[in-house]
């Protein structure tokens, strides 16, 4: 029986994904398939969602100027980020609650990531202990949201270190939590609160209901923040919950010093928009920083990163490495990134949308897609490695 539920599963599954050709399609079915509230916390962002916007509109103001008859026969999509080679130069972002949007969404993330050999980031504000995503796939990354305290600091970053991570990344944009209005009109809170609202979504959303949500209660019990600090956090329905957001808004710069001491591995910063926070980022000795305003979910009117990315990659230089992350869909992005001075992109929501509708094989596919779609554009660009790519392939169409 429980193996033709399984056959039945998979079957189901590769319906759904095989008319998926775009990461862009994986949305619409995410959002068939996951309840209002939960579909409504991924898409959205903050208060007009100006950013959010930006971060696409940014793209379609850059085109390219492609090289002709040239043998491109022995490209590759490979490159190195931070001393490890990797099949393509894009990774998945970081992103909280994974678990309830897919069974088990951490681990799938990651382990479809080490499959697709590339990096993925495991969320601090993940529902699944980060020791059991390190042990799934040991060489993902794992990020954090610190406050701005000392003990808890060093407590968070001695457990991951435990834990096997190499490479850590704090992200610096969230001060405190947003306006993030959409996730209130959508049904969505934190804490979660039950209501016959939510049960009515559950009820119409079987699919989500019985294969992620009972599933998770049945084999793990309720989800609990399990990462925000060095002991297991509060559960998601629990009024305690918005204390564990708390102090944020203390770290400083010190604090980064402090990491930067007790740290031994790599050290990455997310959430940097300005030239010298980058270069200040560099002087207090980070391994990288990835250029983001968190997917237009913090402070609505920030700039699309690609937009800074210039001026922040030509300011950094060799001081330390620039990434980028917000508003990547194709594989023409990841080239028009890379030619403006990233050396590598992550990617978040359209990986999110593939685990929860696919799980590993959701996964996998969108990572396949946007490989294969680099590895296209690049013989169509003219060029076999992603280091050939440079400001000479790539011009402004409008805009200053």
């Amino acid at each position: 029986m429980a193996k033709t539920q399984e056959h039945r599963s998979d079957y189901l599954t590769a319906r759904r994904l095989a008319k998926i050709l775009a990461l862009d399609d994986f949305e619409g079915v995410a959002r068939r398939h996951l309840p209002r509230p939960l579909f409504g916390y991924i898409a959205g962002a903050s208060e007009t969602n100006a950013s959010l916007r930006d971060n696409r509109n940014a793209f379609a103001e850059f085109g390219f100027r492609p090289h002709t008859l040239r043998d491109v026969s022995l490209r590759s999509t490979a490159t190195t980020i931070l001393g490890t080679r990797y099949a393509a130069p894009f990774g998945i972002a970081p992103m909280g609650i994974s678990a309830l949007m897919a069974y088990r969404g951490d681990i799938v993330l990651a382990r479809a990531a080490a499959e697709a050999d590339i990096p993925m980031i495991m969320s601090g504000s993940s529902l699944i202990p980060l020791e059991e995503v390190a042990k799934a796939a040991p060489h993902s990354w794992f990020q954090a949201y610190l406050p701005g305290e000392p003990d808890r600091i060093d407590a968070l970053l001695d457990r991951v270190a435990a834990a096997g991570f190499g490479t850590l990344l704090l992200t610096v944009d969230v001060a405190i939590l947003p306006n993030r209005e959409n996730n209130v009109r959508a049904g969505f809170s934190t804490p979660l609160r039950p209501s016959l609202r939510l049960a009515w979504q559950g009820l119409t959303h079987p699919s989500w209901t019985v294969g992620t949500f009972a599933r998770t209660l049945l084999n793990h019990g309720m989800p609990h923040f399990e990462n925000s600090y060095a002991t297991r956090g509060a559960p998601i329905i629990a009024r305690s919950v918005s204390r564990d957001f708390g102090k944020r808004d203390h770290l400083n710069w010190e604090h980064l010093e402090q990491i930067r001491r007790r740290w031994k591995g790599r050290l990455v910063v997310k959430g940097i928009m300005r030239a010298d926070d980058a270069l200040r980022a560099a002087e207090y000795g980070v391994d990288g920083i990835i250029v983001s305003n968190h997917g237009g979910r913090q402070l609505d009117g920030t700039l699309a990163p690609l937009r800074v990315l210039p001026r922040i990659a030509e300011a950094a230089g060799d001081k330390t490495t620039v990434m980028l992350d917000g508003g990547v869909r194709r594989g023409t992005d990841v080239l028009k990134a890379l030619a403006l001075g990233a050396k590598f992109v992550f990617v978040g929501r359209p990986f999110l949308y593939a685990a929860a509708v696919g799980g590993h094989a959701g996964v996998m596919k969108a990572a396949n897609i946007l490989s294969e779609e680099i590895w296209r554009d690049m013989a169509l660009l003219g060029i076999n490695s992603i280091e050939e790519l440079t400001t000479d392939y790539i011009e402004r169409l409008r805009g200053d």
